[in-house]
């Protein structure tokens, strides 16, 4: 009989280089949102993923960044608690970014006991000969780590970088229940949802100023009736967010209701209200509310 195997499997990586969406191609679920731009990624989500003698618990990470305000510096938290507690690093890198940006973090997984899997994504907007250079230059920092060219977007080599997973697993019972997908309740990908379209629709600062909140779900036979709150820094981000005669937040709404409906496969009614609370981001009472500090 086959011995029992698994383990956490943390993402991390610097803004922008496809983290989110390459644990959606492995897990096979939407579970983190993804948008071209930066920052989209602020929790630490887990999805699960089960065999019948193995269990796979991904973890995506925010992108790495240098803190400017609280919210960053808890975000960069999860990304530090995630080098800590995986059984597998798996370290984003593409074929756009600056290999040696956020050198310090390279240099944590050079000291790192845990196997790295390094995966060099974005492959399809590059060449050949460029991908190899990346690739020498990656054995030469990290020249324990198994390295992976691939395409998260297109899904080339995702099965690769499984099968890589699962042969690195330790020995181990399952962690959750084998039905069990994500750690996250339902509220969660209601408030994500909300705020992947804000990231979609609206530019500059404002999305990077807004949370979402979730004040009520309640879970009918036939749908879900959701209340949600967005919460803006300054009145013109209000204004902004509501647009002409409440034209743009409903668009938000409508945008995220067929998407609730998809993923819940239920019937949703949603209600989104914008409030103003200039100092969420740095407000730790603020910042435990909405999941960021324990």
């Amino acid at each position: 009989m086959k011995k029992h195997r698994a383990g956490f499997v943390n993402i991390i990586g610097n803004p922008n280089v496809g983290k989110s969406t390459l644990m959606n191609a492995l897990v096979g679920e939407k579970l983190s949102i993804v948008t071209a731009k930066a920052q989209t990624t602020r929790h630490r989500i887990m999805g699960i993923v089960n065999g019948e003698d193995w269990q796979i618990v991904y973890s995506d990470t925010p992108g790495i960044l240098k803190p400017s305000y609280r919210l960053q510096q808890s975000m960069m938290n999860f990304v530090d608690t995630a080098i800590g507690d995986a059984d597998i690093i798996l370290y984003v890198t593409d074929t756009v970014e600056k290999a040696d940006k956020n050198i310090e973090y390279i240099q944590k997984l050079q000291n790192i006991e845990c196997p790295v899997i390094l995966v060099i994504n974005k492959i399809d907007i590059s060449s050949q000969e460029d991908v190899m250079k990346l690739m020498e230059w990656w054995k030469g920092q990290l020249p324990k780590a198994v390295i992976y060219p691939a395409s998260a977007k297109e899904k080339f080599n995702i099965e690769n970088i499984f099968d890589a997973i699962v042969s690195n697993l330790p020995e181990a019972p399952a962690w959750f229940d084998k039905d069990t997908f994500t750690d996250k309740n339902l509220r969660f990908f209601a408030s994500e949802i909300i705020r992947e379209k804000i990231f979609l629709n609206y530019s500059q600062e404002v999305p990077y100023c807004c949370e979402v909140s979730i004040e009520e779900f309640k879970e009918g036979k036939e749908r879900y009736d959701i209340s949600a709150v967005i919460y803006v820094m300054r009145d013109s981000q209000k204004g902004i967010l509501i647009g002409k005669g409440g034209k743009s937040l409903k668009k938000v709404g409508t945008e995220a209701r067929i998407d609730m409906e998809d993923f819940f496969q239920k019937k949703v009614f949603l209600s989104i209200f914008v409030k103003v609370d200039p100092d969420w981001r740095e407000s730790k009472k603020e910042l435990r509310r909405f999941g960021y500090e324990g």
